[in-house]
Parts: C-alpha cells; structure tokens; sequence
C-alpha cells in the first residue's frame, strides 16, 4: 500500500505503522526531516511544501494523513499568544487570520479523492467550518468512522521534554537546532496514530 504523510514532523501518527507499506514522508524543515528519516530509514523523505505536494500528488497513494500546522487556529491564536508581538512585551497584540489551507485539503480530499484519507489538527477556539470527529485533543476529519480510544489525558502542554521523549518513544537528545518542546508538542500520540490507521481498513480487514 502507498502511504502519503503529510506534514509528518519526526513522525508521531507514523510511529507504529510498520515498515510493510511504503510511505512517502513529506516535511519541510531540513533539520526535521532528517530526524523522521533516521527514526524511519525506509519511509521516503521529500523536504517539500506538503500542501503544494497534496494538490499535485494526491492521486497516487492508497491513504493520505495530513496534519496541517495547527497554531492559527488554536485557543493560543485567540488570545494573541501567537501574533507577531509575541514576547515583545506589547499587549496590544495583532490579530492574524486563521490559516485556510486545513479546510483546502478537506474538501479537495472529500471531492476528489478515491482512497482512505484523514486530515488532523487541534479543537479550534470556534465552531468548525466542517464538522470533524474529536479524538482526545484532535479534531480528525476523514472519509471513515473513528471510534473512540481509551488513553490517558494529554497533558503535553504541562509536561517535561524528558518525560514526552519517553512518552512518545522518541529520543531527541542528540538534534540541534530545533525547538524540541514544539517538535513533541505537535506530535500525534503513536498508539492514535495506529488506532487510527487501523480504523482506516478495518472493513477491508473485515473481507479477507
């Protein structure tokens, strides 16, 4: 099976997909890229523009996860926390528009593509536009049901690099050069990742 995974950080949804299928990677911080490629040396890597990549690839592959970036539309966007003037002192903070490109890929994958597919990104400060399945902290829009999963709360906002490392299963102690906090932090939890790849064919399961 052809596998596209979009946006894909050093791989959190990825994690406990196995090396049977053959997926293509795409992420566009070198220095992020390199460590998805050595947690995963046999996925393929492209340092791309994954929404671009989407728009002109989509049609190639069995099953597509995206995980747009998500700060725009998150509760910090509300507040300001995540405007321009961000740790300038200045409380008279900018507001920013929402980033539009999440609910872009949504339609284009419910119009026009034939394979599995889901698109992920935080519970937003309003109503969404589409409505989605709420999975823990994630809004999850897909062409398949998701059922629930019983997971301890995450509490990734509070916790310590050193306990998400372990958490997550991955070990970052030896990169440089990028914000491990924010990098664990946009993490999809491994054991959801599965679950959810698993509720992606769980009819075709159903059939063999």
């Amino acid at each position: 099976m052809k596998i596209l995974n979009l946006y894909a950080g050093i791989g959190g949804n990825r994690k406990l997909w196995g090396d049977e299928h053959e997926i293509t990677a795409i992420e566009n911080v070198p220095e992020i890229a390199k460590i998805y490629q050595d947690f995963f040396p046999k996925d393929k890597v492209i340092i791309a523009d994954a929404h671009q990549y989407l728009l002109d690839h989509y049609k190639e592959f069995d099953f597509i996860w995206s995980s747009p970036p998500c700060p725009t539309h998150s509760d910090f966007a509300k507040l300001g926390a995540l405007s321009e003037d961000y740790g300038r002192g200045n409380h008279l903070r900018k507001a920013k528009y929402p980033e539009m490109g999440l609910y872009q890929e949504v339609i284009l994958l419910q119009h026009f593509y034939k394979g599995k597919w889901i698109v992920e990104n935080v519970i937003p400060y309003y109503k969404p536009l589409i409505e989605p399945q709420i999975v823990q902290r994630h809004c999850f829009w897909a062409n398949f049901l998701i059922h629930d999963i019983k997971i301890d709360a995450d509490k990734i906002k509070w916790g310590k690099v050193k306990e998400w490392q372990e958490k997550l299963g991955f070990n970052l102690e030896g990169n440089k050069g990028i914000d491990k906090r924010k990098v664990l932090r946009n993490c999809v939890r491994p054991e959801i990742g599965l679950h959810i790849f698993q509720e992606a064919f769980r009819e075709y399961k159903t059939l063999l």
